[in-house]
């Protein structure tokens, strides 16, 4: 980032446009998530009440992916809370979402690396996957987690969980490569401190008793959910596979990934996250709570999800012409994928081309050896 830029842009000057939009309402919280909740579960039921499928079949299964997509994100949401916030919505949360979705709170604890500076765009960032640098193929790549994510879950916590409680070297491995919800799957997690350690343990207990549970009652069949074992587990992946993937391709579109892991500055990181104020209703579906302002989450982290859309519009009014803000801007979320796209594109036959002149030269020296 050039020394121009980063004067064209003040902090402490922005931060005055929007001072009144850090304080959450919890009302609004409570609402929106136990609203979807309560959607995402009842078309989740429908699923199973309709025929197979029908268009209403369909359109129930997308409209409970949908919903449990949103309650989803309240992790992150929450994350950026301080402790002592919101004591009954984390509790109501975990136990309605964290832990029957097999995502507990503690493994989005390393979120908050992504935020230092320091660490934003290096390989001790678990959430910054350098795709726009690598190879296209590697895109692809990325998008293959969701199929194997929830399978992965169900070992980490139905079968991992009571094996780290008689191994602490298996502990440590446990919760150093299988804790944490990033998109870097070779992440190292650093080992938690004996505060988070407690939350750790007690959470992933009450996920294992949660699968402990649903095996016993789909071993009965004595409840009227579980007597079509098959068809609910198929069901659950499937719409798990639905969740993540959508997230999936929402996170390559939430930052241009351009960075080959050395440190940022922090313009340099705003100008890598992406913002897209367009078609606000379409938008909030793939990116909900807040996730389509992902360029102002990172000048903001602490700034409630339902006043981004006030904050940004004030910043656009009242920002200068020239400021790097006006930048993270973009129309569409095919756009962004499109980029990104060709950047690693642009950068594998780079890459190609280093590759044939480092070649060429190892081919000129031997020329050189041999004739001398």
């Amino acid at each position: 980032m050039s020394a121009a830029r980063s004067s064209n842009f003040s902090l402490s000057e922005t931060r005055k446009i929007v001072g009144d939009l850090f304080t959450p309402r919890p009302w609004i919280y409570w609402t929106d998530f136990l609203l979807s909740w309560t959607v995402g579960i009842v078309c989740f039921r429908l699923v199973r009440e309709t025929p197979l499928f029908s268009p209403l079949q369909i359109l129930f299964f997308v409209a409970a992916g949908l919903a449990f997509y949103r309650i989803t994100i309240f992790t992150h949401e929450l994350i950026h809370l301080r402790d002592k916030e919101f004591r009954g919505f984390r509790f109501a949360w975990n136990l309605l979402c964290g832990i029957p979705f097999l995502m507990p709170s503690f493994t989005y604890y390393t979120h908050m690396d992504h935020h230092r500076r320091k660490l934003f765009g290096t390989d001790k960032d678990g959430e910054y996957l350098p795709l726009g640098t690598r190879p296209p193929y590697e895109i692809f790549l990325y998008l293959l987690q969701p199929f194997v994510i929830p399978i992965l879950a169900i070992v980490r916590f139905g079968i991992l969980t009571p094996l780290t409680w008689i191994s602490p070297r298996l502990r440590e491995l446990v919760y150093q490569r299988a804790s944490s919800m990033v998109s870097d799957p070779s992440y190292i997690r650093p080992m938690p401190t004996s505060k988070d350690l407690k939350i750790i343990r007690l959470q992933e207990l009450a996920v294992f008793g949660f699968l402990l549970i649903v095996t016993i009652g789909l071993i009965r069949q004595q409840r009227e959910v579980f007597q079509q074992p098959m068809f609910l587990l198929t069901h659950a992946y499937l719409t798990a596979v639905f969740i993540l993937m959508l997230n999936a391709i929402r996170t390559l579109g939430a930052h241009r990934y351009t960075n080959h892991g050395e440190e940022m500055t922090f313009v340099d990181q705003l100008l890598d996250s992406v913002n897209y104020p367009r078609r606000p209703i379409l938008t909030e579906l793939w990116a909900p709570l807040g996730m389509r302002f992902h360029a102002l989450h990172h000048l903001f982290p602490g700034m409630p999800y339902h006043n981004l859309p006030a904050a940004h519009r004030r910043l656009m009014e009242q920002l200068p012409s020239d400021s790097p803000y006006r930048q993270t801007e973009c129309d569409s979320l095919p756009s962004a994928l499109a980029e990104l796209w060709r950047a690693a594109c642009q950068s594998r036959q780079h890459q190609q081309q280093r590759d044939r002149s480092e070649a060429q030269m190892t081919r000129e020296h031997g020329s050189l050896h041999r004739s001398a």
